[in-house]
């Protein structure tokens, strides 16, 4: 992974010292120090070549339940009083781009953000609009919410990209916090799919009680040193040579692999110091920020509906602070999903104004500035595409419970970094913010987007566990989005 770290495609070797002085020249040089070593060698050569070499990573913040539009990046203070809402649009860092008023943080950071306002799909539940928006495909099963547990079938993005780099030095080309989502049952977007479990995500969970983070099974025993672990793993070796029995069937090929992987990990500790937040200083925590504890009764009725019941919500802004945490330990895809379960999201059916208002914009706000910022002061920003979004928007009429439904027809996602032009949108909607009005982007375009920008031809074909080959998206690339 070092040596991955210190190639630079396009300018030239770095000699030793000149990285041992821009990563500080002191003890602690870490794959942080690294990273931000060839950054800043980089940054010596020209913008556009810059601007148009690959990103190395890529943030994807899943908004799970569908945020309004109308009430955040795509306002309509012309429209009709039961389609524009209580918010007012408030002036932003670019010029001509407005944003809803409860979104101060984000207002001041608009011109390092590009917003497409004309994305669309056909799917109104939440089950199959996931699926689309995460793997760029429509859900095998068509429309519908997922009573029992199905398979995935389509890989979601970060599978595809481990699929492809599976022959590089990569730890962990994908990582996925703090938990696994789902309505009824767990949502089928979020893995491997047709590719196969080897290519699922190292799933980051959420200890919400010592509000701290571990790799699953991954934490070593009390006691226990990343040494004795290699010391195992050499026993082990050691009795599969004598009794051969873990190489003759496919089976026991498989095990070693998850074997090797699993001993890999526990023996990394790149991997454990991106885990521990205690790293960061109060100051950085604080800039993410924090939530506030679950309620046991939402405003929404029923017992179990509204965001302030969420679970974790405590946590919401330190998931994008360990997501930049990450990205610095070299992992090129993450996902972060916002809510965990459906009802107790962004699925403001009933008082979107006030769920919108008092529970979901301010963190979001705060943290997602904040991690635009911090990946800017550190220099990964131009590296590191952040891509926000939801699986859908919200309905322009307001309904008789002061809410919004589900509306696929047109919403906005909202991408920074990875040699965006800041302070531009691409495409729009009409004047009640329905449909397209120019430029209609698909959740398959912007899959192609993110292979694109990651230096993948979208065309790229990949094969399931029959050798079937299917194409990494069918979408094409936005490249007006980009310098």
């Amino acid at each position: 992974m070092l040596n991955n770290l210190l190639d630079l495609s396009s300018s030239g070797p770095i000699e030793r010292r000149h990285v041992l002085q821009l990563a500080g020249g002191s003890v602690g040089l870490n794959l942080a120090g690294l990273w931000r070593a060839q950054l800043s060698h980089a940054n010596s050569t020209t913008a556009i070549s810059r601007v148009n070499s690959p990103i190395k990573a890529c943030i994807v913040v899943f908004y799970y339940g569908g945020p309004s539009h109308l009430d955040t990046y795509d306002m309509k203070p012309d429209a009709p009083a039961d389609i524009r809402g209580e918010f007012q649009p408030i002036a932003s860092s670019a010029p001509g781009i407005f944003v809803s008023e409860h979104l101060p943080n984000m207002s001041r950071v608009m011109h390092k953000v590009a917003l497409i306002r004309s994305m669309n799909h056909q799917n109104r539940l939440h089950d199959s609009a996931s699926t689309e928006a995460l793997t760029g495909r429509q859900s095998p099963t068509g429309d519908r919410e997922e009573f029992a547990p199905i398979s995935q079938f389509y890989p979601c993005f970060g599978a595809c990209l481990s699929y492809l780099w599976q022959n590089r030095s990569i730890e962990i080309p994908h990582a996925a916090l703090p938990f696994v989502f789902h309505n009824v049952v767990d949502t089928p977007c979020q893995g491997g799919g047709f590719l196969g479990a080897r290519f699922d995500p190292l799933q980051i969970s959420l200890d919400i009680e010592t509000k701290s983070y571990r790799a699953g099974a991954l934490a070593l025993p009390a006691g226990q040193t990343s040494s004795m672990v290699s010391d195992r793993r050499r026993l082990l070796d050691t009795l599969e040579l004598a009794s051969l029995s873990s190489s003759t069937t496919a089976v026991g090929e498989q095990w070693r692999m998850f074997c090797d992987k699993a001993f890999q990990l526990l023996g990394s500790e790149s991997l454990r110091q991106a885990l521990d937040l205690s790293r960061e200083t109060q100051q950085t925590r604080d800039r993410y920020g924090y939530g506030p504890a679950p309620v046991s009764v939402g405003e929404g009725g029923g017992g179990g509906n509204g965001s302030e019941m969420g679970f974790g919500r405590q946590m919401r802004g330190q998931n994008l602070l360990l997501a930049r945490r990450m990205v610095e330990a070299g992992v090129p895809f993450v996902n972060v999903y916002d809510f965990r379960q459906q009802g107790q999201n962004w699925d403001a059916h009933f008082k979107n104004f006030n769920q919108h208002k008092s529970h979901l914009l301010p963190l979001a706000d705060q943290s997602l500035s904040a991690l635009i910022e911090d990946l800017d002061d550190r220099g990964l920003l131009d590296s590191t595409l952040v891509v926000a979004m939801g699986e859908f928007g919200r309905t322009p009429k307001i309904n008789r419970d002061g809410g919004r439904d589900h509306w696929p027809d047109c919403y906005t996602v909202l991408l920074a970094g990875g040699g965006i032009r800041g302070g531009t949108v691409y495409g729009s909607s009409d004047q009640l913010g329905a449909y397209p009005a120019s430029d209609p982007v698909s959740p398959s375009d912007l899959a192609a987007t993110i292979f694109w920008r990651f230096g993948i031809d979208p065309t790229t074909e990949v094969h399931d566990q029959l050798g079937r080959p299917h194409r990494l998206s069918d979408g094409k690339p936005v490249r007006d989005l980009f310098a």
